[in-house]
């Protein structure tokens, strides 16, 4: 498998899709020895094992390591677990239906709903701006700054302190890569030890004076009977930012690059702007911001006559889910028309992302702002691709108003 599927190749990196179709072609499972994982490339199967209560996040619900046939983490990434498996994404129920049910909460669709005009607005000011600059980096001066000070907006995180929120994220996500190195996990536990430091005492100043953020609200939440602990405080909040922002940065620059390299299309979203709905669901499929997924086997399961044992775990190929030719008609076609579109950019199951409503209103809005403000938006310069897989995205995306 190292031949077709090498997450570690620059080419590789630079246009997976290929890839995929030959993962495809060759069978529904895969072993792939560099990383020890079952990789699954096929809609059908990713979409129901995402449903598939014998796989979970975690083991450790119902498996010690030494149970379940795996190492403890080493005791110097200590910070990242700690933080990392106290949140949501990576509980099972049911820590995961207590926590889920008091963060749904904050992402009801009235809530969302009340969050457009402020959205609408950010996003208005940053075309704005890189209007006025007659260009810029859309990562930095649009895609980022919308979703992070949306989701800090949420928290409560004051203005004066967000500025280390986007490095801490990035931080940390580098351990969700493939093998991360040791230089990855140290700046992971560091980012994680100072975001958790942070948390800590935004959340001791919200115990003395409550607000209407989101902190608040799971403070008196716990005050009045549903626990959660001071630690799944902290690590609820930090994947909300690190959730809550890094698809759709990614998104967003991905999204932008692949229209300006399929100018037809670029051409017939400037004509209507109510494509911009089916454009954003498209684009996600099309470059798929998470290209992968994990989970662990807790009981034994079959895919295509491969037994897969308790104690394995499982990639599922996200990216090569959304181009699966039996699910999308030419699918490395960019359609923006596209009508069926069941990608699963946001994932299924009880894991499905709880943002997903908010990340399309802010999608929405800076795609709007971008096509209304600057109509005439051109790529300025190839960009840097991420050495990323798992997360994919890129350096950044110069650009220029004419």
């Amino acid at each position: 498998m190292a031949a077709v599927f090498d997450p570690w190749d620059p080419a590789f990196l630079a246009d997976p899709y290929p890839a995929y179709a030959e993962l495809r072609a060759r069978g529904r499972v895969h072993w792939f020895e560099p990383t020890n994982q079952w990789l699954v490339p096929h809609h059908a199967d990713v979409s129901a094992l995402l449903r598939d209560r014998r796989l979970g996040r975690t083991y450790q619900h119902r498996f010690t390591h030494e149970e379940f046939g795996r190492s403890a983490p080493p005791p110097e990434h200590e910070p990242f677990h700690t933080l990392n498996d106290h949140g949501m994404l990576d509980l099972e129920p049911p820590d995961h239906t207590r926590i889920r049910r008091l963060v749904s909460k904050a992402f009801t669709p009235r809530t969302v709903e009340r969050l457009k005009p402020y959205v609408r607005g950010l996003a208005d000011e940053l075309a704005a701006a890189l209007v006025e600059a007659g260009g810029g980096d859309l990562l930095k001066d649009v895609a980022e700054p919308l979703p992070v000070a949306v989701i800090a907006e949420m928290l409560g995180i004051p203005e004066s302190d967000r500025a280390p929120l986007r490095p801490w994220s990035a931080d940390i996500c580098g351990m969700y890569e493939l093998n991360p190195s040791e230089e990855t996990a140290a700046k992971a536990v560091r980012a994680s030890v100072e975001f958790s430091d942070y948390l800590r005492e935004l959340i001791a100043a919200r115990r003395k004076e409550p607000g209407e953020d989101l902190v608040s609200g799971l403070i008196a939440a716990h005050d009045e009977g549903d626990r959660l602990t001071e630690q799944e405080m902290i690590s609820t909040c930090v994947l909300l930012l690190n959730a809550g922002h890094e698809a759709t940065v990614n998104a967003t620059v991905n999204g932008w690059y692949a229209l300006f390299r399929n100018p037809s299309q670029l051409e017939l979203l400037r004509a209507d702007h109510s494509l911009i709905p089916s454009a954003i669901e498209e684009l996600m499929r099309y470059d798929t911001p998470l290209q992968l997924f994990e989970r662990w086997v807790l009981d034994e399961i079959e895919i295509a006559g491969t037994t897969i044992p308790r104690g394995a775990e499982i990639a599922m190929l996200f990216g090569s889910a959304n181009h699966d030719p039996t699910v999308f008609a030419d699918p490395s076609a960019l359609d923006l028309t596209r009508a069926d579109n069941p990608h699963i950019s946001f994932s299924a199951g009880i894991h499905y992302c709880i943002g997903a409503p908010l990340a399309r209103i802010e999608l929405t809005a800076s795609m709007g702002a971008l096509l209304e403000k600057a109509p005439t938006l051109r790529l300025a310069a190839e960009p840097e691709r991420k050495p990323n897989f798992v997360i994919r995205g890129l350096e950044g995306l110069s650009v220029e108003v004419g």
